[in-house]
């Protein structure tokens, strides 16, 4: 028989990456970013992802700092999740903000936002040095990777600690109503996920499973029923857009309704 799966609740991590985005249209200080931070994390949010591009376009280096020291001095149970590509001023960005997780992401600099996972295995060298690097420092890291069980059991090769699933083809198939095999994916690569844990060393909680890109109130329950055990979310655009509408902290409660 299949093996039966116990559900668990999973962390929201909001990022705010949206919220920058607008701050940067004008030469304001507002909407801030370490504000927002504040509404998100006091309506039960789990913690902040933000995820810095070169150009600075939306989360600025200086916004990484200031949510570093405010997230370390009032809400120390909450976690930073820095995502970016392993460049060299990346990882020295990452290593100084001591954020509690770093995310590498395969994205090219003039990228809108993030449109695949990490071939792993032809990024395998690239991929041990900054892992190395970051676990030297002390820091979680998770892997963007595609839904397929190549890469999930490849990244666990390389040393990570964690996988994030790219959600943006399960999200827009869901919208169209043809999201049933791509769950079936998910279900394959979550299995493959919780084997590379079973093949973990002695005491390892193996290779736990986050998952972001285009996640919705809509979207979430049949993910979550596909993954029970998902560990974390990153929601930007979407609990961005019901803020909107609702403000942050209902949309907080609501994401997190759905989570649990």
């Amino acid at each position: 028989m299949p093996e039966t799966i116990a559900a668990t609740p999973t962390k929201l991590s909001v990022n705010l990456n949206a919220v920058a985005f607008l701050r940067n249209r004008r030469d304001m200080p507002w909407p801030s970013v370490v504000d927002t931070a504040r509404l998100v994390l006091d309506a039960g949010a789990h913690g902040i992802t933000v995820h810095p591009r070169p150009d600075q376009r939306h989360i600025r280096f200086t916004d990484v700092h200031d949510l570093a020291a405010v997230i370390a001095s009032d809400y120390p149970e909450a976690e930073f999740n820095v995502e970016g590509y392993p460049s060299r001023d990346f990882l020295d960005l990452a290593m100084a903000s001591k954020a509690h997780q770093v995310t590498l992401v395969p994205d090219d600099p003039g990228q809108s936002t993030s449109d695949h996972g990490w071939q792993v295995e032809q990024n395998q060298n690239l991929l041990n040095r900054a892992i190395e690097t970051l676990h030297a420092n002390g820091q979680r890291v998770s892997l963007f990777v595609d839904v397929n069980a190549a890469d999930v059991c490849a990244a666990g090769d390389v040393g990570a600690d964690r996988i994030e699933f790219y959600t943006g083809p399960y999200a827009a198939l869901f919208e169209r109503s043809e999201h049933g095999a791509e769950l079936g994916r998910l279900n394959d690569a979550a299995q493959a996920a919780r084997q590379a844990g079973h093949n973990a060393q002695p005491g390892s909680r193996g290779l736990i499973m986050n998952a972001g890109h285009d996640l919705t109130l809509s979207n979430l329950p049949a993910l979550k029923e596909a993954v029970p055990d998902l560990a974390e979310v990153s929601i930007g655009h979407g609990i961005t857009a019901d803020a909107l509408v609702m403000g942050f902290p209902e949309a907080v409660r609501r994401y997190l309704q759905v989570l649990s």
